[in-house]
C-alpha cells in the first residue's frame, strides 16, 4: 500500500472527482458517512454529546457533514465554526447550508479574540479546524484554542488529520492530541513516526473508494506493508522438497552469559522454516545449545567464552551474525574477517552493529544487500544523530543507497530501506514485543528467509511483517505486560498460518466505553 504526501492526496481526490465521476460534495459526503459509520461500532454511548469544531476548509466541510449525518441518527452535536480569515471552501459553505435549523443544532461561532469555548464534562470532541493542507505552524488565538482543547480531559476524534499536525514534515507548532485520528483512504507519512504518537493517538484508516487506477500512476518511496502486499511473497512448498531445498543457515551468536541470544535466534530461524540451521558458538555455550536446540548442529569456536574465529562460510545459504556475540577484541577480529570472507548478503545485528558502530571505517565490507536490523540507539551510533524522525528517514534511505543494504530499523512501525530508495513501514506487532530477546528472533527468521532462497527485499519484509504478527498472537495469547520473546517463537505457526488464509488480521481500533 502506497503512503503518498498530501499535493498527491489532492490530486487522488480531484482524479477520482472527475473520472467516477462524483461532485467533491457528494465524495466529502461518502467519507463523512465512512467515519460515522466507524463511530457507531465504537463509541458506545448514544447520549455523550459530540462537539464538532470545524475551520473554514474543506476539513471543516467534513465537520459539518459528521455533525449532520450523527444529528440524524440521533447524536446529541454542538457546532463551533472557526472564523479563521475571510474566506471558505464552497463545501463548506455547501455543507453549512445542509445543516438543520439552528433551533435543532446548536451554532457557536469563535473569532480571534473571542472567549475560549467552555465545553460541558462528560463529552466528546471532533477536531476538523484544519486539515493536510496546512503549511505553517497555528499561532496566535487558534493555537489557545487547540491547548485549551487538549487540556478538556476528554476524548478527541480528529478528522483525517489532527489539527496542526504536518503530514509530510516535522510538526513545529501546537496540534491537537488526538485520541482517535480517522485517516481518509490512507494513512499519512507523519502517522508512522514516534515523534508524532502524542497527536495522532490511535490512528484508523478506511478506503472512500478514490481511484485505484490513478493511485497505482503516482510515484512514492513510501510504503505500508500489509497482508496484501506480503502474502503474494510468501512460497508454496512442494511435495517432493526436502530440508536441503530450505537451505542451511548458520548462526553465529552467543558468549559467556548471553548464551540466550544463541537459542532464541536458531528456535526462530528453524521455526521460519529453514531446512538446517547450525550455531557457531564459545565452548561454554556448547552443552546449552545441544539440549536447548536439538534440531540444529553446534559449531564450536576454540575459544572458551566468546567468538575469535572464523568458521567455513561455503557450507551455509545464510549468514545471522551480533545477537549477544559481546564487542571484545577478539570478537572484533573475527567478526571483521568474517565480513571480508563473505561471499552473499548477510544478517547483521545486535553486537556486529555496536562493533560497526565503533570501526565506521569497515561499513564497506558489508556484503552488498545484507539486511542490517538495528534499533533507534543502535541506528544512531552507527550513522549519527538526526533532529528529527523526518530527518532521520532520510539518513536511512540514503545510507541504504549509498551502502547498497537493507536497513530494518526496528519499531512501533519498523522501517525497512532498501538500495534503490523505497522504504517500507510495517503493520503488525505491538508494544508486547519491546522486550529481551525479541531482536534476536527477528534476526534467526530474516536468517531462515534468506537461506530459502527469498530475495533480500522478500526476506526483510516477509520476516519483519510475521515477526509482528506472531508477536500480536502472542499478545492475544499472554497479553502485552507478560510477553516474552520466546512466545513470539512459539506463534511463529500461527502467524504463517494466518498468511495463507483468507482472513486478514485488520485492526478495528479501540472502542471508547463510558
Amino acid at each position: 500500500m502506497k503512503i503518498i504526501s498530501a499535493a498527491q492526496t489532492r490530486e487522488l481526490d480531484q482524479y477520482t472527482i472527475n473520472n467516477e465521476p462524483i461532485s467533491s460534495l457528494d465524495l466529502m459526503e461518502r467519507a463523512s458517512l465512512c467515519l460515522v459509520d466507524w463511530y457507531k461500532q465504537n463509541f458506545s454511548d448514544p447520549d455523550q454529546t459530540i462537539h464538532v469544531l470545524c475551520g473554514p476548509g474543506n476539513n471543516g466541510g467534513d465537520g459539518l457533514a459528521i455533525a449532520r449525518l450523527l444529528y440524524q441518527r440521533m447524536y446529541p452535536v454542538r457546532i463551533y465554526l472557526c472564523r479563521i480569515g475571510n474566506q471558505v471552501s464552497t463545501d463548506f459553505k455547501n455543507n453549512l447550508e445542509r445543516l438543520p435549523p439552528r433551533s435543532d443544532i446548536p451554532l457557536i461561532e469563535l473569532k480571534e479574540n473571542d472567549a475560549l469555548p467552555k465545553l460541558e464534562k462528560g463529552g466528546l470532541i471532533i477536531d476538523a479546524i484544519f486539515g493536510s493542507g496546512l503549511n505553517r505552524p497555528v499561532t496566535g488565538y487558534w493555537a489557545t484554542l487547540i491547548e485549551c482543547l487538549n487540556s478538556m480531559n476528554m476524548p478527541i476524534v480528529s478528522v483525517d488529520i489532527p489539527s496542526g499536525l504536518f503530514s509530510d514534515r516535522p510538526t513545529t507548532g501546537v496540534a491537537i492530541q488526538a485520541d482517535f485520528t480517522f485517516s481518509f483512504e490512507l494513512p499519512k507519512l507523519a502517522f508512522l513516526f514516534p515523534q508524532n504518537q502524542a497527536y495522532t493517538g490511535h490512528w484508523i484508516f478506511r478506503s472512500i473508494g478514490l481511484s485505484q487506477t490513478f493511485l497505482a500512476q503516482l510515484v512514492t518511496p513510501f510504503y505500508y506493508l500489509d497482508i496484501g502486499l506480503i502474502r503474494p511473497i510468501l512460497h508454496q512448498r512442494g511435495k517432493y522438497d526436502h530440508k536441503g531445498t530450505y537451505g542451511h543457515a548458520l548462526i553465529i551468536a552467543g558468549s559467556y552469559g548471553k548464551v540466550g541470544a544463541a537459542i532464541l535466534a536458531t528456535k526462530a530461524c528453524l521455526r521460519a522454516g529453514v531446512g538446517l540451521v547450525s550455531i557457531h558458538a564459545p565452548k561454554c555455550a556448547y552443552e546449552i545449545l545441544q539440549i536447548s536446540v536439538p534440531e540444529a548442529m553446534v559449531s564450536i569456536d576454540q575459544h572458551q567464552f566468546f567468538l575469535s574465529e572464523v568458521p567455513s562460510l561455503d557450507p551455509y545459504s545464510s549468514i545471522g551474525i551480533g545477537c549477544g556475540i559481546d564487542q571484545g577484541l577478539p570478537v572484533v577480529n573475527a567478526f571483521f574477517k568474517i565480513l571480508e570472507a563473505a561471499k552473499a548478503p548477510m544478517v547483521l545485528d545486535a553486537d556486529a552493529l555496536n562493533i560497526l558502530g565503533k570501526h565506521p571505517e569497515k561499513l564497506s565490507l558489508i556484503p552488498k544487500d545484507s539486511i542490517l536490523t538495528p534499533h533507534p540507539k543502535e541506528f544512531e551510533r552507527l550513522f549519527g544523530k538526526s533532529e528529527d524522525d523526518f530527518s532521520r528517514n532520510e539518513l536511512q534511505r540514503n545510507q541504504s543507497k549509498k551502502l547498497g543494504v537493507f536497513i530494518v530499523l526496528k519499531g512501533a512501525h519498523t522501517c525497512i530501506s532498501t538500495p534503490n530508495g523505497r522504504c517500507y513501514f510495517n503493520s503488525t506487532g505491538n508494544p508486547g514485543m519491546a522486550t529481551a530477546g525479541s531482536g534476536d528472533v527477528l534476526t534467526g527468521i530474516i536468517s531462515a528467509l534468506l537461506a530459502q532462497s527469498y530475495s533480500a527485499l522478500e526476506a526483510a519484509l516477509l520476516g519483519v511483517y510475521i515477526h509482528g504478527l506472531a508477536g500480536d498472537h502472542a499478545a492475544e495469547v499472554s497479553e502485552q505486560e507478560s510477553l516474552i520473546a520466546s512466545d513470539i517463537v512459539d506463534q511463529l505457526g500461527a502467524a504463517f498460518r494466518d498468511l495463507k488464509s483468507d482472513l486478514t488480521n485488520q485492526k478495528t481500533g479501540m472502542k471508547w466505553k463510558k
